[in-house]
């Protein structure tokens, strides 16, 4: 199967003040100053993976090892610092809870906001309006602002706008770990479901049982580097033994 995530030798550098700034005015005036001083971290180091067509991939690891920045580049909303990304096809990512949402929006308006961030237009989203909300269980909560909602309401319309359309790529980070247990079985399903359409989803989830039923390979992050990468029940096992 053809290659549709190529990564060669990623790298991704931040640079973080050295101190607390207050204010955004005494920002300016150190800036100007010249008296900001910062530190570098090493969120990714020459990380290189391919990802095939149809598959299922998980990224396991600690937090802070460098898993939500590497969905980061892969959804290509950060651009790395060093080295190499191909990504073929669309790409239909859910990186954060919340993400793409405005809370002062109700949960209809919010179905909007996200299927237009996501290059969908306003006929197309009408169109699976119904879907989206009948998926995301909401009923009437529908029309509350986002801002009321609980963490597994907003977990249960990200995933219900980011899959009512058929991605060639879905990017999930730890949605699986929020909501009720029919929802959870119910998001599996869908992605059960699109393995047999040849979508490619990337999964980062704690729970390794999870990971082991659902996804076929996986790569196992640590600081920012790759320590294995394989079959999924290798790297488990690798993770848990490391």
């Amino acid at each position: 199967m053809r290659t549709v995530i190529n990564l060669q030798n990623i790298s991704v550098r931040y640079r973080l003040p050295e101190e607390r700034i207050g204010t955004f005015k005494e920002y300016a005036i150190r800036l100007l100053k010249r008296k900001l001083a910062y530190k570098s971290f090493q969120a990714l180091q020459n990380v290189s993976l391919e990802i095939k067509k149809g598959e299922t991939f998980g990224i396991i690891g600690r937090n802070g090892a460098g898993k939500s920045t590497l969905l980061k580049v892969i959804s290509r909303v950060l651009i790395p610092t060093g080295g190499r990304v191909q990504i073929r096809g669309m790409v239909s990512p859910l990186l954060e809870l919340g993400a793409g949402f405005h809370p002062e929006l109700t949960g209809r308006e919010n179905i909007f906001l996200n299927g237009t961030l996501l290059g969908h237009s306003h006929d197309d989203i009408e169109e699976r309006l119904g879907k989206i909300v009948e998926f995301s269980e909401l009923g009437n909560f529908i029309e509350a602002p986002i801002r009321t909602y609980s963490t597994g309401m907003v977990a249960r319309l990200g995933f219900a706008v980011a899959t009512a359309w058929k991605p060639d790529i879905l990017i999930l980070d730890e949605v699986l770990s929020v909501g009720d247990e029919a929802f959870q079985q119910k998001c599996k399903n869908k992605i059960d479901e699109f393995r047999t359409r040849d979508v490619t989803t990337i999964l980062v989830t704690h729970a390794m049982q999870t990971m082991a039923s659902l996804c076929t390979r996986a790569v196992w992050l640590d600081q920012g580097q790759i320590r294995a990468t394989g079959e999924v029940q290798d790297v488990i096992s690798a993770y848990r033994g490391g």
